[in-house]
This record gives C-alpha cells, structure tokens and sequence, in this order.
C-alpha cells in the first residue's frame, strides 16, 4: 500500500498527450487533423503530431 501510494504520482507526471495524425477520406480529397479516427472510411497517415493543426511534426 505504502509503495503504490508513493510511486504513483510518479507515474502520472511521465503520462503524455496523444499524437495528432492527418486522416485521409477514403471516398473524397477531404484530411481532417485529429487524434482519434473520424470514423469508418478514414485512413491514418504516418507521420505524427504534437499540435491539433498538425503543424509540429513529432520525431
């Protein structure tokens, strides 16, 4: 009990935002920048983000 109580705030301070990808209509020319799929009938791009324009690229 002592040793959870001590190490998870540990644990919370390395928890990261998620990646922001550019998702690809299947059915038109249509990208949406989003963390999570749009919905059915969207592909993920590779290359990952840290900001909702999509803009910083993450290494």
């Amino acid at each position: 009990m002592l040793f959870a109580a001590l190490f998870s705030p540990l644990r919370m301070a390395q928890a990261a935002p998620a990646d922001w990808y550019w998702w690809s209509s299947k059915t038109s020319d249509a990208r949406v920048c989003a963390q999570t799929s749009p919905g059915e009938g969207w592909t993920q791009e590779k290359q990952a983000y840290s900001d909702a324009r999509c803009e910083k690229k993450k290494r």
